[in-house]
């Protein structure tokens, strides 16, 4: 008897832990099991950020819970810091924090600072990991090089050097060790973000992509640094971020901490090699990811994604302090009030949103133009009017819509021309290849209807087209307007080519709404069927194949 004691105290907390490692590989568990515990357990806390866009403060922010968009306060930079602190201090010295890119560009404060609001913040918040989005290079290479340096902690990007030299731009991984136990993180940024944003922002950046030098760098990092658990964090978007999961790149990878698509995991998403989280946009949330490692193994995981409620985590005061500083030179400029609306204000919505209709009908108040249109992405604070009285906009709130002021440009093409352009849009927003997308959106418009179906083929879905109420013609021209795109070829319009009688006007984006609202508020823009889809509805959130993904 006594032998057999003995057998089952040294024996079955073994088993324990092989089971949970079994189930913990399979995807099956989340939790650590009891009988793991019989052995002692290092818990590793990761804290995540993504996309924070310049938004400093706390802000409205949308959520669709029974079937209806509701609005809270989330965010600030003030209030993140008291929830690291927090997190901090129930796990000293157990716990990393990172953030996945774009934090320099998206209000005005960072527009009219070029980001440089930003570095005396974020190096007081607590980072250990930063690694550069999409939008970082908006206002060039140079500054983008000082503003990160700035930050005085590990900046990563494996794909991104100097376009000459070929040199790289940061360092390409970082490994933080804990306990004996070492994480790696390796930074992946969008290599088509010369394509996403206006050409002449990456100026003198190279790209490289998902690809075999990738492939060697996560290998060797995991062997011969004998790194335990090994993260990506990319800024590539939801799409390619699974995609990059299943893919045998991923093989020693455990983990890709996704950003760019501003999407809300609340359960990680199981690929067949790594797990992939995405924790919201703006600052109004933050992952919280716990390692539980024994003997040095990891045996198991907690996620959950936070939301940055100011009632429970009010602002530090000195972070606010610093926040309150940098917006002084700007604030009375960004605070004037320009209009009002009776309507919510947003743009979270797959297709259509109330915020584009209201540009891209300004816009076309202006030029006169037969079709006005806005770049597609889910990009903006909402604006919500409260106890039944108009919501103030100000010139903040049109940097948060519209990041980048440029001047409008107008054109002409056939119907044929912007029928082919829209059915390319439309793969970009929804083809069924993960790596043939761009962001998940489609563009929006004002002056034309579109019905479609998203889920046939590659220049099949467009069903009908109607400018101004009238069937388009394929041989009839109609005259265009949307916003310049540096560094583009005079003849493309939004990523259409071969446009006729370009002409750029003197005026930008931000003028022509400012002078529309002067006219015409307070504005009620509304979801109109400009673009719809059946199989969509009104309220598509997100569209991300082959997972049982839902924003919310």
């Amino acid at each position: 008897m006594r032998n057999f004691k003995r057998f089952l105290l040294t024996t079955l907390p073994l088993v324990g832990i092989l089971l949970v490692m079994v189930a913990y590989k399979t995807g099956k568990t989340k939790v650590l099991a009891s009988n793991a515990a019989v052995k002692d357990t290092l818990s590793i806390t990761i804290l995540q950020t993504a996309d924070i866009h310049g938004q400093l403060d706390t802000h409205p922010e949308l959520f669709w819970e029974d079937e209806k968009v509701v609005f809270k306060d989330r965010g600030g930079l003030a209030n993140i810091k008291t929830l690291f602190d927090r997190e901090r201090q129930k796990h000293p010295d157990r716990t990393i924090i990172v953030d996945g890119g774009d934090l320099i560009q998206g209000s005005g404060y960072t527009a009219l600072s070029e980001g440089k609001v930003m570095p005396d913040i974020i190096k007081r918040m607590g980072y250990d990991v930063i690694i550069p989005g999409n939008w970082e290079v908006v206002y060039g290479k140079d500054i983008m090089m000082d503003v990160m340096q700035g930050y005085e902690t590990d900046v990563i990007a494996q794909n991104m050097y100097h376009d000459k030299s070929e040199k790289p731009l940061f360092p390409g991984y970082s490994i933080k060790e804990i306990e004996g136990v070492r994480i790696g993180f390796i930074g992946i940024n969008d290599p088509d973000v010369p394509v996403r944003q206006n050409p002449i922002f990456s100026e003198g950046i190279g790209f490289s992509g998902l690809d075999d030098k990738l492939k060697k760098m996560v290998d060797a990092i995991k062997v011969d640094e004998k790194v335990d658990v090994l993260f990506l964090v990319t800024h590539i978007g939801i799409f390619k971020q699974v995609e990059l999961a299943n893919n045998p790149i991923a093989e020693n990878v455990d983990y890709v901490l996704g950003n760019d698509t501003h999407e809300r995991v609340r359960e990680p998403i199981q690929g067949k090699y790594a797990k992939v989280t995405e924790p919201g946009a703006f600052g109004s949330f933050v992952g919280k990811l716990t390692l539980h490692f024994v003997d040095g193994k990891l045996v198991g995981d907690d996620y959950e994604l936070i939301d940055v409620d100011p009632k429970v985590f009010p602002a530090d005061k000195v972070i606010q302090a610093l926040v309150d500083k940098a917006k002084a030179p700007y604030r009375e400029h960004l605070e004037t009030v320009v209009g009002y609306t009776e309507t919510p204000i947003y743009r979270y919505l797959t297709v259509e949103n109330p915020m584009d209709n209201m540009i891209t009908d300004a816009a076309r108040w202006k030029t006169g133009a037969d079709i006005s249109i806005s770049n597609g992405f889910r990009f903006g604070n909402p604006i919500v009017p409260e106890h039944g009285k108009p919501a103030p906009i100000t010139r903040a709130n049109l940097w948060n819509l519209l990041p980048v002021n440029e001047k409008i440009k107008t054109g002409k093409a056939t119907g044929k021309q912007i029928k082919a352009w829209l059915e390319n849009e439309m793969h970009n927003a929804f083809s069924e290849n993960p790596t043939e997308r761009f962001g998940g959106w489609l563009v929006r418009f004002s002056g034309m209807k579109v019905d479609f179906n998203s889920q046939n083929a590659k220049g099949t879905r467009i069903s009908t087209i109607t400018v101004n109420g009238e069937p388009m013609h394929d041989d009839e021209y109609y005259t265009i307007s949307a916003c310049v795109r540096p560094g583009d070829p005079l003849d493309n319009l939004c990523r259409m080519p071969n446009v006729k009688d370009v002409e750029v006007k003197d005026y930008t984006i931000h003028e022509v709404v400012e002078e529309y609202l002067k006219i015409n508020t307070p504005v009620s823009p509304t979801l109109e069927g400009r673009a719809y889809c059946e199989y969509l509805g009104a309220y598509s959130f997100s569209t991300v194949p082959k997972t049982d993904y839902i924003f919310q």
